[in-house]
């Protein structure tokens, strides 16, 4: 069983095409958010690890749960859940602008790749407890690859 990870190049690049192949018409399969909303929320979470965004402490059973999930994740390489609740900080519903966003995005991913490259990723995440390097990049892998099938790319 592969478990794809952003710190992979050939992975990296994965989700690269992937956002490149978005377009301002791409439909939704579930959810609320729209492409653009989808991808300034992809932004935002990719900028916890780079510890450009502060996620608010929650409380121990939460974060209870957050550790035993991000287990059971890597453990059965399994997809995140369709419409699962997400931190308020993190959560898009407001208008944007696709172009700019699409831009950004990538331009964030690149900042990602040279923290990690740099050992600059955060090593604690609120709801799942201490991130290795290698966790980062398989949850971040999950994530966008999670809103990409959600656009259906």
């Amino acid at each position: 069983m592969v478990k794809k990870s952003l710190h992979d190049r050939i992975y990296f690049e994965e989700i690269v095409n992937r956002i490149s192949n978005l377009t301002e018409n791409s439909p939704g399969k579930w959810g609320k958010m729209n492409v653009c909303q989808m991808m300034r929320h992809c932004n935002y979470v990719l900028q916890v690890p780079q510890k450009k965004i502060m996620l608010p402490d929650i409380n121990i059973i939460f974060q209870m749960i957050g550790i035993l999930t991000k287990i059971e994740i890597q453990i059965f390489n399994n997809g995140i859940p369709k419409n699962m609740p997400t931190f308020q900080k993190l959560i898009v519903n407001f208008e944007c602008d696709f172009d700019e966003e699409k831009q950004s995005l990538l331009k964030t991913l690149e900042e990602y790749r040279i923290n990690f490259n740099n050992k600059n990723l955060s090593n604690l995440h609120v709801l799942f407890g201490k991130m290795e390097e290698k966790d980062w990049g398989f949850l971040e892998y999950k994530h966008l690859d999670h809103h990409l099938k959600q656009f259906n790319v």
